[in-house]
């Protein structure tokens, strides 16, 4: 059994008495923005602002001087006008008056590089840090692990939440034990496989990462996405992984003029074959035999974990594979966790998000989690002056 990721980590209630203190919110409001008809540039989607407001009225309702910072898009390290956290800024006031928000923390390099410099000029003045950032909190940077070397510190409502709820899947899980992995590169997610194809009962793989293990199997798969570089670590996942591990088998693709699209640009002709693909085809989505198959082990489950879409999803086409997976998880009678920015869109075009167990706000750090069993954020918070144990 794999102990809770919040093992000694201090919670809000081991922060000392907050009136008239300020504290430094580590949140993640790396959220999608949109220019408006006037040319300004307005949140998208509120979401992560609004997953990080009970934090936020706790520190307020005692008394603290609050001040958030978060990272926004990839600015590399020096500033960018297209992503200054303006907007960010004036939708936090609406929602959670009172709270500061600095600038993004990714336009200084010490951010990513964890500089102490910027964390000595990041914390300055605060009496005590706060991380709330599930999302972020599978990278060392600055803002996740320098603050608890300096400040008492907590992990915040939302971040303690992610960890008890994911916890879930590391301590003891209810068998039998579902995950389901999709997306595109296998390289991404071998580590993970590794990992689950030795806790889980049955590992269901599809999308595009399924074709390079199909590959070490010695099928043909036309112009689809493989990655011939992974095929011995996947031929040694098979062999590891036995029966536990189901790929497709068969598979929707495409024929080789066509073209993947959301609107009119659709081309070309789909049809349902085999795990032998035509030369020059492309394979796009599971099939519906592989559809039955998974939606059979997912149903029953009593304990599930979905990341990752299984087919090109954004293809109207395409999205069918992906949809019946949403379905089936959705119908379950069973514990069930969602992570994953690309598969929660598609749970949420299925309209199925209240029908899961938990959707986590953080795709990487949830994998990161369930592969390793804890993350930099919370191994530095165990080593804040105020951590239970110290």
């Amino acid at each position: 059994m794999s102990p809770s990721p919040l093992e000694r980590v201090p919670r809000l209630e081991d922060l000392p008495p907050l009136r008239a203190k300020r504290v430094l919110v580590r949140a993640d409001f790396n959220v999608p923005l949109v220019e408006g008809e006037d040319g300004r540039r307005l949140v998208e989607d509120d979401y992560r602002i609004r997953a990080a407001l009970p934090t936020l009225r706790w520190l307020q309702e005692r008394g603290a001087e609050v001040t958030a910072c978060t990272h926004l898009g990839r600015p590399r390290g020096r500033p960018d006008p297209r992503l200054d956290v303006g907007p960010v800024r004036e939708r936090l006031s609406e929602l959670a008056p009172g709270v500061g928000l600095l600038e993004n923390l990714r336009f200084d390099p010490g951010e990513e590089a964890n500089d102490p410099a910027f964390v000595a000029r990041l914390v300055e003045g605060f009496d005590a840090y706060v991380n709330d950032a599930f999302g972020s909190s599978h990278r060392a940077h600055a803002s996740i692990v320098g603050p608890p070397l300096r400040l008492p510190s907590a992990a915040g409502l939302l971040l303690a939440r992610e960890a008890e709820m994911l916890g879930r899947l590391l301590s003891s899980p209810e068998r039998p034990y579902v995950a389901v992995i999709g997306g595109a590169k296998v390289a991404d997610k071998l580590g993970l496989l590794a990992t689950l194809a030795g806790r889980v009962d049955r590992l269901l793989v599809g999308g595009a990462m399924a074709f390079t293990l199909l590959l070490a199997q010695g099928h043909r798969l036309g112009r689809s996405l493989v990655e011939p570089e992974h095929v011995e670590e996947c031929r040694a996942l098979l062999e590891a992984a036995g029966g536990r591990l189901l790929l497709p088998s068969d598979v929707v693709v495409l024929s080789p003029e066509g073209a993947l699209g959301a609107g009119t640009s659709r081309t070309g002709e789909a049809r349902v074959v085999g795990t032998d693909l035509p030369d020059g085809w492309e394979g796009v989505d599971i099939g519906p035999d592989t559809r039955a198959a998974f939606a059979s082990e997912i149903a029953g489950a009593r304990s599930l974990f979905w990341n990752g879409p299984l087919g090109a999803f954004e293809d109207p086409r395409f999205a069918e594979g992906t949809r019946s997976v949403a379905e089936a998880i959705a119908a379950a009678d069973a514990y069930s966790v969602v992570g994953g920015g690309d598969t929660v869109a598609a749970l949420d075009a299925c309209k199925l998000a209240e029908r899961v167990s938990f959707v986590s706000t953080g795709g990487g750090a949830s994998l990161e989690l369930l592969e390793h069993g804890d993350l930099p954020a919370f191994e530095a918070l165990r080593l804040a002056p105020n951590a239970p144990g110290r």
